[in-house]
Order: C-alpha cells, then sequence, then structure tokens
C-alpha cells in the first residue's frame, strides 16, 4: 500500500500565482520517481497557502524525488518564492471514497427520490 507524503508550501509576498505554476511542474516530477499520484492545491482562504501531495510505495523513492536533482533545483532556484523551513509528513489513508462522472449523478437522484419519501441513506 502507497503512503502518501504531504508538503506544506507557503508563497512569499506577490510571489503565490508564479509559485503555483512552478509548484506544479516540480510537483508533476514526482511520476518519474515511482509516485502513483500526486496533486498540489492552493487555499481558497488563505492564497499564499499550498499543499502538495504524492503517494509513493517506497520512502526510498520519495528520497529519490526530494533530494533529485529537479527538486534541488527547484528549492533552490524558488529559495525566495516560499518561506522556509518546508517540513512534510507522511500520511497513510485509513479510509476514503470517490465518485466518478455518471456515478455521481446517479447517487444524486437517488439520494434526492429517497428524501422525498422520508428515507435516510448513509
Amino acid at each position: 500500500m502507497s503512503d502518501t507524503v504531504m508538503i506544506p508550501w507557503y508563497a512569499t509576498g506577490f510571489r503565490a500565482d508564479g509559485f503555483e505554476e512552478v509548484l506544479g511542474q516540480a510537483a508533476a516530477v514526482a511520476m518519474r520517481y515511482g509516485a502513483s499520484s500526486y496533486a498540489v492545491y492552493r487555499s481558497k482562504d488563505d492564497r499564499y497557502r499550498f499543499q502538495q501531495f504524492a503517494s509513493f510505495e517506497s520512502h526510498t523513492d520519495w528520497e529519490r524525488y526530494w533530494e533529485g536533482p529537479e527538486m534541488v533545483k527547484f528549492r533552490s532556484r524558488y529559495s525566495g518564492w516560499y518561506q522556509i523551513p518546508v517540513l512534510y509528513s507522511w500520511w497513510t489513508q485509513t479510509a476514503g471514497g470517490r465518485l466518478e462522472g455518471h456515478e455521481a449523478d446517479a447517487i444524486e437522484a437517488e439520494l434526492a427520490s429517497s428524501a422525498g419519501n422520508g428515507a435516510h441513506t448513509v
């Protein structure tokens, strides 16, 4: 089972928009090092706050990415664009779910029809 690394980033003044772009590019590089997925989120409440996620099967693959030439160059080149230190953490998913396309529409329709007859579903 893969675990997910979460890296919180906080952009410095007036750099958030540019940082969003370069962080997205740097995050995608994780796939070259064995990540099964990656994502970058930007806070709606604090537009300078970012969360980067990457799922890896092994800690060694993560270290290869984080200490690889692309990320070393990224952290060096853009060090004035984010607050230091950057303290990442490992997470293990314990529950989850996802709705895809038509499946989500079908569940919404089912919930709407059951709401009309007083039924409750969990």
